[in-house]
């Protein structure tokens, strides 16, 4: 691998491996099948556009609502079915927002749950496009009661196989609470999804908004309900199918396996400023390490100061966890706790394996903080990361102080191997911080008080954070070269295996 990069063209080349600005990595996911850039599909077409060529097989499509009479059309405003893509057995279905609004009827509701329940049946994922009004007035409390069958399905399914939902249209009530219970919700731009609409918004409590304001993209990406956003249905589909292609079946198989495709040669340390406090995007780090620089963010405007992604190591399935000192520095908080969280559970259900790049300066202090439960929060990424059975591989960049160090995939929480790269701090806090409660009175009295601290800060930090010091107690496992940490991730992921479970009995809940 190469040293330190300048700010020529092979930057940018990186940096567009891992933006995916059309330089695609040599085993970048596949490009959307058949979908022109752009293109309004129908419910059909989203379908046959996911699945492979002639692999779906659409069920129930001649149902009708004897509540609608002469407006009842087949299928009742969905269309489900089973296919494959990449050859893995999918199920999948869409709404059809043409057929009064896409609302959800009795017999609408009927096909999704019998899609629902043969998926289970058979363990396959299920990808579903959704785009409703909610529970068809027509049909009163039986609609009502037709997303409450659909909820209780997708909770029976969820942690057994992957469930992904793509917001196509519009969704109100039941169709937004609905993907709210899957593991990933994919929007569209355009989309929008909310409890209650527009209109009711303003009968009940006068607030004029519409529904970009009220539950669009935007809205969705800030508050972490949206967890990827797409241009149009093409990538969309896209997006569905690199998930599916780095997730198992379901919770009982290992995640697929790809052909290894090495990441552009680049240390990865050749972005970590050697000013400690200076900023950098440790998605940089991230891609120098993963094949082909490829990340598969979750959520990327949600809790910013962590980054959630997908990606692969040696053609094995990865969850990257880091720290993001381009945010906060990287400090955790209530939200970037729960987002972390959540993801890590993620993995440990679908036996996919967790690559932690460490560099924090602590949880975030203060009221607002602890009145926004961080405490809560904290305590779920503490018990996300004891509770994953999975190998769980940290590496330490530049610094994990106190509480943060800790819920960062620790050693005491059970990480699986803890690396540290040679320059990297650990300890209870910064040195700055700590002489200054512990020296403060030497500081006071000195001449030069400024020279003073930093004179003090130095020698607690030699003494106290250094990353030799921390293997020297066990609490790292090795010290390693920047630049071999790919080689020793690989080995890692080649020597640790996921242990055997018994029965499945976990979900991943919404946080």
């Amino acid at each position: 691998m190469s040293g330190r990069p300048g700010r020529g063209a092979n930057v940018a080349e990186f940096l567009g491996h891992r933006l995916g600005d059309g330089t695609a990595p040599a085993e970048a996911p596949p490009a959307p099948r058949r979908v022109p850039t752009g293109t309004d599909l129908t419910p059909l077409q989203r379908l046959e556009a996911l699945c492979d060529p002639g692999s779906l097989r659409v069920i129930r499509s001649q149902v009708l609502s004897p509540a609608l009479g002469p407006k009842a059309a087949p299928g009742d405003g969905v269309v489900a079915g089973l296919g494959s893509v990449d050859g893995r057995p999918v199920a999948c279905f869409a709404e059809d927002q043409k057929l009064l609004g896409g609302s959800l009827g009795q017999r609408h509701a009927d096909s999704i749950v019998r899609l629902l329940e043969m998926a289970g049946d058979a363990r396959i994922p299920v990808v579903g496009f959704v785009a409703s009004a909610g529970a068809r007035l027509q049909e009163g409390l039986e609609a009502l009661a037709g997303y409450g069958r659909i909820f209780a399905a997708l909770t029976h399914l969820s942690g057994q196989v992957p469930l992904i939902s793509v917001l196509c249209g519009t969704s109100a009530g039941g169709g937004a609470y609905a993907p709210a219970l899957t593991d990933v919700t994919i929007m569209t731009r355009g989309s929008a999804m909310f409890l209650t609409g527009p209109g009711v918004v303003r009968d009940v409590t006068g607030e004029d908004v519409d529904a970009q304001d009220l539950g669009g993209v935007d809205v969705q990406e800030r508050n972490g309900v949206c967890h990827m956003v797409a241009e149009d249905d093409a990538g969309a589909i896209d997006l569905a199918q690199q998930l599916l292609a780095i997730l198992p079946s379901n919770s009982g198989e290992e995640p697929p396996r790809a052909r290894p495709v090495p990441p552009p040669a680049f240390d990865p340390s050749a972005f970590v400023p050697d000013v400690p406090r200076k900023p950098y995007d440790v998605r940089d780090v991230a891609a120098a390490i993963v094949d082909g620089g490829h990340l598969l963010e979750i959520a990327p405007k949600w809790a910013p100061s962590v980054v959630c992604a997908f990606a692969r190591i040696d053609g094995r399935s990865v969850g990257i966890v880091a720290n993001q000192p381009k945010w906060m520095a990287g400090t955790l908080d209530a939200e970037s706790a729960q987002k972390s969280a959540r993801f890590v559970r993620w993995c440990h259900l679908f036996g996919v394996p967790l690559v932690v790049l460490v560099d924090t300066p602590g949880f975030m202090p203060g009221s607002e903080q602890e009145s926004g439960a961080v405490i809560r929060h904290g305590a779920k990424l503490v018990h996300a990361f004891a509770e994953a059975e999975v190998p769980k591989i940290t590496v330490v960049l530049r610094k994990a102080f106190g509480g943060a160090q800790i819920a960062m995939n620790s050693k005491a929480l059970g990480a699986t191997l803890v690396l540290a790269w040679p320059s990297a701090q650990i300890g209870v806090m910064g040195a700055e911080q700590a002489v200054g409660i512990t020296g403060r009175r030497e500081i006071a009295a000195a001449e030069d008080p400024v020279a003073r601290k930093a004179e003090l800060a130095a020698e607690y930090a030699a003494e106290h954070l250094s990353a030799a010091g921390a293997a020297q107690i066990g609490v790292v496992d090795e010290v390693i070269d920047p630049a071999t940490t790919r080689d020793r991730l690989v080995w890692a992921l080649s020597m640790l295996r996921r242990p055997t479970r018994g029965e499945h009995r976990a979900r991943n809940v919404p946080l």
